[in-house]
Order: structure tokens, then sequence, then C-alpha cells
């Protein structure tokens, strides 16, 4: 594991890293990302000394084609980890984590030429929020009502990582059961955005691939990608 005391991005770090031919399963985590991001270039709100942010480097020997279910995989290891404090935690597809309907922890997969990172940020022991978040994040403290060991966390965290990842070829079935257990979206209705326009419907669950299975006043259709997922307040449309 390298630890650095400020970085503008762990994911940055990795890939320059993983070019320069650094092993599979290094961590790179900082103390302080002055410029993380999830998802779409969306800013991560990290708060210094009270989240985790760390990102792994992965050389996978499945199929490329294969490599974005480490979302779901990385997704369900956070999920995870962090059970034994605290129930009742949900996965929002495809990698957000969710406790009591707020974010605490969001994933982001990058891949490279022969190799993927999978960048990881979690709110543990963040008491206050900025407010343009603070009415949707949360943090492992604020749910478990103590503090909690950061150190502890990135622990369980990465033991259930290395199993979960060695699952995304012979095995996924059992992520996807894990995943489907604790999906926060099925039987709601949301709004996607994906590459072709926004589509609206009622989330059925999760296809043996892992996509989102989406039933729409035209059928079901299967949603592999989309930038954006929205749970609504009122029925799905057409």
């Amino acid at each position: 594991m390298l630890v650095r005391e400020e970085l503008a991005s762990t994911n940055d770090e990795a890939r320059r890293l993983a070019e320069n031919g650094a092993a599979d399963g290094l961590v790179v985590l900082a103390d302080r990302q002055t410029s993380g991001r999830g998802r779409r270039g969306a800013s991560w709100y990290a708060a210094a000394g009270e989240s985790l942010a760390f990102s792994i480097i992965v050389r996978p020997t499945e199929p490329q084609s294969l490599w974005p279910r480490l979302a779901l995989a990385a997704g369900l290891a956070v999920a995870e980890a962090v059970e034994s404090d605290i129930p009742g935690v949900g996965i929002k597809w495809p990698n957000d984590i969710w406790i009591g309907g707020r974010k605490v922890a969001g994933i982001l997969v990058e891949a490279g030429g022969d190799f993927a990172i999978v960048g990881i940020g979690i709110n543990v022991n963040t008491r206050e929020f900025p407010p343009e978040v603070a009415d949707i994040a949360t943090s492992l403290h604020l749910a478990a009502g103590r503090m909690l060991e950061s150190a502890d966390v990135l622990t369980k965290i990465l033991e259930h990582f290395i199993w979960r990842r060695s699952q995304i070829g012979a095995g996924f079935d059992e992520v996807l059961d894990g995943v489907r257990l604790r999906c926060v979206l099925t039987g709601h209705a949301v709004t996607l955005m994906t590459a072709s326009g926004p589509r609206y419907g009622t989330m059925e669950g999760l296809g043996s691939g892992g996509e989102l299975l989406l039933r729409t006043a035209d059928g079901l259709e299967r949603i592999i990608q989309a930038d954006e997922v929205r749970l609504d307040d009122f029925n799905a449309r057409a």
C-alpha cells in the first residue's frame, strides 16, 4: 500500500503507477484528496481525516468485456464490510452505497490497457457536509452513532474485495445474489439518463450480466450503462 499525505486524485495516481508496471492489488491511499471525482467527472466530497479515499490497481485475468462487473463486486465488498457495524446497508446500482436513503460511499472504475483502477470513497467519521450535499450524504459515524476506526474499515473492505473481484467471471452469480439482496432500486420508479436519452420505468431487478431490468410501457429493457440513476417520487412514465 502506498499512502500519500495529499493527492489530487487517487485514481489518477494509481493509473500513473499501473502504466509504469505497478503490481496487481496495489492500493493507493490519500490522507487528503483535493480533486476527487465520481462518475461523469462529478466532484466527490471527502473531508480530510474523516473519510477514506483510495484506489486499487486490478489486473484481471478475465476478458475485458467483464471488467465493468468490478463496480458491482466493489460495491458488494463495501456493503459487506460495513454491515457488521451498521444494519440496512443498500446498493444503488451500479456503484453507490446507501444507508438510510443517503449516500455513504461511491465507486469509480476506470479501465486502462491491461489494468483497471477501482476507486473507492467512503465517508467514515464525517459529521457535517457542505450544503449542496447535506441532504443526500451520510457517514458511517452518523449511521452508527459512534466513531469508527478508518484503518479497520479499510481492512475489511480490502478483505471482501479480494474475494469479490475474483468472482467477476466464474462465480458472478454469487456477486449478483449479494447485490440483488441489497439493491435499493428494485420495485421503484426510476429515471435513467442514458446515451440515447432519458428512460423512465420501474426497476424489476438485475439481469445475469448485472444489467438493470427496466419495465417501461414498451416492455422490458436491459440497461447496461446509465450516466445517472434517480429514484422517482412519482409513478413511472412511458
